[in-house]
């Protein structure tokens, strides 16, 4: 106990302004539980997958299907996202890394509960957890133009693009 009155409270501050952010991210990850996954952390993966969407946490899918779908960026959900073969080729090895079945199987377990072993998916709205979690989202909820898609996560999920998918 003695130790406990040496300590200043100027030192208990400072101790709990260092530690508050850090315990503030570790309290949003545990009261996401399944409703987090790591965003993006390459730049050129963030600012090439999101310039047009979301750059979607790529442990949201398996490697099967990030492989799949960067063998038809040409045909990109009615888009022609072509890359130069270097570009494509960074974007995809970031994507099998950290894919559901890889560095991002630590939270996707549930994300792919449901999906065979050998389908690959190539829309995250399409996957069972998906739909379950939005399932009590209105017709009219999905066609405000606020929100545009069902891929506009951030629309309702305003921590979407640090990786937070609670409501």
């Amino acid at each position: 106990m003695n130790i406990l009155r040496r300590i200043s409270p100027r030192a208990v501050l400072a101790t709990l302004l260092v530690l508050a952010p850090g315990l503030f991210v570790l309290d949003k990850a545990l009261a996401g539980g399944g409703h987090y996954y790591p965003p993006v952390a390459d730049a050129v993966v963030a600012e090439e997958c999101g310039g047009c969407h979301l750059a979607f946490p790529a442990a949201m899918l398996p490697a099967r299907s990030w492989a799949r779908m960067m063998q038809t960026l040409d045909r990109h959900f009615g888009d022609d996202a072509s890359l130069d073969a270097r570009t494509a080729e960074r974007i995809e090895t970031y994507l099998m890394l950290h894919a559901a079945d890889g560095q991002g199987a630590r939270y996707a377990g549930k994300m792919l509960r449901g999906v065979a072993p050998g389908q690959a998916p190539l829309r995250i709205t399409e996957l069972p957890k998906w739909r379950r979690e939005h399932r009590e989202v209105s017709r009219a909820e999905w066609a405000d133009p606020k929100v545009g898609s069902k891929a506009n996560c951030a629309a309702c999920h305003r921590d979407a693009e640090r990786g937070y998918f609670e409501d």
